[in-house]
């Protein structure tokens, strides 16, 4: 292919050049695989799994003729053979499978500047739609985080290799965790976080409060100084009461309760139409920065408290962690776990150890679809729970100043 070619299309230039195509493994492929051993389930219905398996290899072989028409360069790679190597000079990544697909893409866009476009291979038909299904594992992807869809992949995907596609910032969540030794950043999440049991039948236990820096320290100091144990803060922070460290930087803890629960989700704008709604979460804006967490099942007692004295309610379950806002979580069971945008991937918690959360996360680049969901947490109510939030830290912080 001549560079001119690359570069001028049908009286238009190229905006994509360079693609990797990232193509999910389907469950038929899967579980074939496992029959080959002996040890696929019976109950599987075979038909209906190799139907959805040849659906998505349609869509596949569709795309590649569409981008050799468009005269692309593209390479392919499975999904659980995706690694850091296959970006170097990669320009846009296309998921082709559904959100499962799209959230395990992301995870390797750290950085957030290859953008990620999104494929449903095997959406819903309207026939789908208006027949009640057994919730069985050969189900079809729901594809919120997908732009196209196999159905309307031709006509729109012009659109975005030309570069008049809908491209918006998603924000993502940043989460480190503190252990005895040694301190992790865990990848960005596109969608939530679970912090659990790893028994779904045992009880969560972890203390939770707010993170302000103290002695004007910064974000910038954070990226410098890496969190070194051998050298532990030599200043009197008596006063601040319970003080932290994340990456070199003092921090005090406020509005910190006990929390005896089923877990906590947290989850970004457009994770919000997943899981967290689904737990009784509120539906947000996805454009907004604002993250969402709720505790799952808390345990309250009749005459639990919180540090001001104030009663505990169940209000504190569900709120908003807004730009500049970080979550403290102090885990207080023998064994925890961190899941990462669903079960795939996940970091382990140990009695002890302690996590930060908030949105600095690098936003990633994402092209998306004309249909928003409506949100259910409309900026009044926003407004009063970043407000609510605002004056409990401003006591906070006066009390300390005392």
């Amino acid at each position: 292919m001549s560079s001119a070619a690359a570069l001028n299309v049908g009286g238009r230039a190229l905006k994509h050049r360079n693609l990797l195509l990232v193509i999910k493994q389907t469950a038929f492929e899967e579980y074939s695989q496992l029959k080959l051993r002996g040890q696929a389930p019976k109950a599987l219905r075979w038909k209906r799994l190799e139907k959805r398996y040849k659906a998505h290899k349609q869509c596949v072989n569709d795309l590649l003729t569409l981008l050799r028409r468009h005269k692309v360069n593209f390479s392919c790679v499975n999904r659980v053979e995706l690694d850091r190597q296959h970006l170097a000079d990669v320009d846009l990544m296309v998921a082709v499978g559904g959100d499962g697909t799209v959230l395990s893409s992301a995870h390797f866009l750290d950085h957030g500047t290859i953008p990620l476009l999104g494929i449903n291979s095997d959406p819903n038909s309207q026939e789908d739609r208006q027949v009640v299904k057994k919730k069985t594992d050969e189900r079809r992807s729901h594809g919120a985080l997908c732009m196209l869809t196999a159905t309307n992949m031709e006509e729109k995907l012009e659109d975005v290799l030309f570069g008049e596609g809908k491209l918006r910032t998603r924000t993502r969540i940043r989460c480190k965790v503190k252990s005895t030794f040694a301190e992790t950043r865990l990848v960005p999440a596109l969608n939530d976080l679970l912090i659990a049991n790893p028994s779904p039948a045992a009880v969560s236990r972890l203390r939770m409060g707010w993170l302000h820096p103290i002695d004007g320290g910064t974000e910038e100091d954070m990226q410098r100084n890496p969190y070194d144990i051998d050298n532990p803060p030599s200043k009197n922070y008596s006063k601040f009461g319970t003080v932290t460290r994340f990456g070199g930087i003092p921090y005090s803890v406020s509005n910190s309760l006990n929390i005896w629960s089923s877990g906590m989700w947290v989850c970004t704008p457009i994770g919000s139409t997943a899981a967290m709604a689904a737990a009784g979460g509120q539906i947000m804006i996805p454009d907004t920065t604002d993250l969402q967490y709720l505790i799952r099942e808390h345990m309250i007692e009749p005459d639990q408290t919180m540090d001001n004295g104030e009663p505990l309610q169940h209000d504190v379950d569900n709120g908003l962690l807004a730009d500049g806002q970080k979550m403290h979580l102090r885990w207080n069971s023998q064994k925890g776990r961190i899941f990462i945008d669903g079960s795939h991937l996940t970091h382990n918690l140990e009695l002890g150890d302690e996590i930060l959360i908030d949105n600095l996360a690098p936003p990633l680049q994402m092209y998306v679809s004309d249909e928003v969901p409506k949100p259910l947490m409309n900026e009044n109510v926003r407004a009063r729970r970043l407000e609510s939030f605002a004056e409990a830290n401003e006591l906070d912080s006066f009390s300390k100043s005392l």
